[in-house]
């Protein structure tokens, strides 16, 4: 059931990123397109996630498609040449059927081409040992400018969840709070029966461990009340429409039983420089963050910060996945989950067995289409409900990276300041201005406007030039932050002493 609660966080955001891919190769109006992307995505992170518990940095880690590179398709989706054809221009054509099929087959091998070479890139960032020094550069300051700027983009799609109704998008995110916060401490009765003890109550914080699975319940009986009373509108052009509980139920009887994600199942491999630039900035992007992820579910579990040669390990593993995510088709990387270390701060279970079961669970609806057709049928507004809890968490994680920062220092102030002003600044211009940046070099000017349009990347590079430039005494990288940890433990092993306390101790030295 652990397991179970932890694989309905990332179902939204797997969802959002496949549909995001779908429309960007001007499938938007194909069933069969959609669900062999979810599939697809679905076991590329069921596969990355066994790898990464198992074989990579060896903490409890979500692995799905990146987020990182949901920005540069929505740099992509602007540019002239990827915009897909209009249904008059198809209807033009002799077979509008084949000449769907061959529009999205040439993105989707741009796309495959494009992903497989910066995956490769990924690898090798792992494989030499660069993660190591990479975070000698990047501290607190980089990071938590860099993650802030991912709300500009994360907020947007919980908003496309939760606006489809907000009444039972705020319900399942007030039932999930009053659980997991207002009782948290307090520990649920349960009626228990043994045949030792007889019949006597266990005291357990049940309501705290299945918060999140509790008040998904909890909307969808809502939603469903509201879909059986005829609250929500049956209009399919209307948002409110995909909140009813069975607006997708056609899935379940048009997905097949059996399907197998395969290389080149969507064509062959293009290279585009463009789609290129934009998957090496996600790559970039996406190591640094998981680089965050890393600390903060470190600090969720109570454990040491990993040592380099364990953020070697976790990178490659991310860069392989990668370059299998773009050989197959998915259309973007993978990387680690910020809002399921979220949920492992709201019901303290931190076991990479649930994990390692979620993985299993994940590759199982990949080939099973009607368990994959079953979570796709969830409403949108319960999705965006979960989406406000756990990336609120979230958010609240990245911001604790500020008490290593010394916030009584200009510098510091100056550097936070400028790089997450920039960062927003930047995308606004380019959205206003999408033809603003005009060197002569078309190919140029494209690369130029995308990496701009990208706040996260903007405000990373800036925070991380200024942090590593201008002078001062309060630049703690993660080095350090790791070193500062393994004294605190050690400390901590001389004072906890007393026998209550070993498997304490034992913990902290393994």
């Amino acid at each position: 059931v652990l397991y179970f609660q932890q694989a309905l966080l990332p179902v939204s955001t797997s969802l959002s990123v496949s549909l995001l891919v779908a429309e960007l190769v001007c499938a938007r109006d194909d069933d069969e397109i959609k669900a062999q992307l979810l599939s697809t995505t679905f076991m590329m992170a069921g596969i990355a996630t066994l790898l990464m518990c198992t074989l990579g940095v060896g903490l409890p880690i979500f692995q799905g498609p990146s987020s990182s590179y949901v920005v540069p398709l929505l740099g992509l989706a602007t540019l002239k040449e990827w915009r897909c054809p209009s249904e008059e221009m198809l209807a033009c054509q002799l077979c509008t059927k084949r000449s769907k099929f061959l529009c999205i087959s040439r993105i989707l091998s741009i796309l495959q081409g494009s992903l497989m070479v910066a995956g490769g890139i990924h690898i090798l960032i792992g494989l030499t040992g660069l993660v190591g020094v990479i975070a000698k550069f990047v501290g607190p300051i980089t990071i938590v400018p860099a993650l802030m700027l991912a709300v500009l983009y994360v907020h947007r799609v919980t908003v496309k969840f939760a606006e489809s109704y907000w009444g039972s998008a705020v319900a399942t995110t007030i039932c999930g709070v009053i659980l997991s916060l207002y009782l948290a401490g307090k520990k649920t009765p349960i009626p228990m029966w043994t045949r030792k003890r007889g019949f006597h109550i266990l005291w357990y914080p049940l309501h705290q461990v299945f918060s999140i699975l509790f008040s998904v319940i909890f909307g969808w009986v809502l939603s469903a009340i509201l879909t059986y009373v005829g609250a929500l509108s049956t209009d399919h052009n209307s948002v409110q429409f995909y909140a009813r509980t069975d607006a997708r139920n056609q899935i379940l009887t048009n997905n097949p039983w059996f399907f197998f994600p395969y290389p080149g199942q969507f064509g062959g491999y293009k290279f585009d420089t463009a789609a290129f630039v934009g998957a090496l900035v996600a790559t970039i992007m996406s190591v640094i963050d998981s680089i965050c992820d890393y600390n903060a579910c470190a600090r969720m579990c109570y454990v040491p910060f990993p040592p380099a040669h364990a953020m070697n390990r976790g990178i490659f593993w991310e860069g392989l996945m990668s370059f299998f995510a773009g050989m197959t088709g998915a259309g973007h990387g993978t990387n680690s989950y910020g809002g399921n270390i979220g949920a492992i701060g709201v019901t303290k279970v931190a076991s990479r067995r649930v994990f390692q079961l979620l993985a299993l669970l994940y590759i199982l609806f990949a080939i099973l289409g009607k368990l994959n057709a079953a979570f796709i049928t969830i409403p949108y507004s319960i999705l965006g409900g979960t989406m406000i809890l756990y990336f609120g968490i979230f958010i609240g994680i990245v911001l604790s990276q500020l008490q290593f920062v010394d916030l009584n220092s200009t510098r510091n102030l100056a550097i936070l300041g400028i790089s997450i002003l920039i960062g927003f600044m930047m995308p606004y211009w380019i959205e206003k201005n999408p033809n603003g940046i005009r060197t002569g070099l078309p190919e140029f000017d494209r690369t130029l406007t995308m990496l701009a349009a990208n706040g996260v990347f903007v405000a990373g590079v800036i925070a991380c030039f200024l942090d590593n430039t201008v002078a001062g005494l309060y630049n703690f990288s993660i080095e350090s932050q790791m070193k500062n940890r393994i004294l605190w433990c050690d400390l901590c092993c001389h004072i906890f002493t007393i026998e209550n306390y070993k498997h304490k101790i034992n913990m902290i030295a393994s």
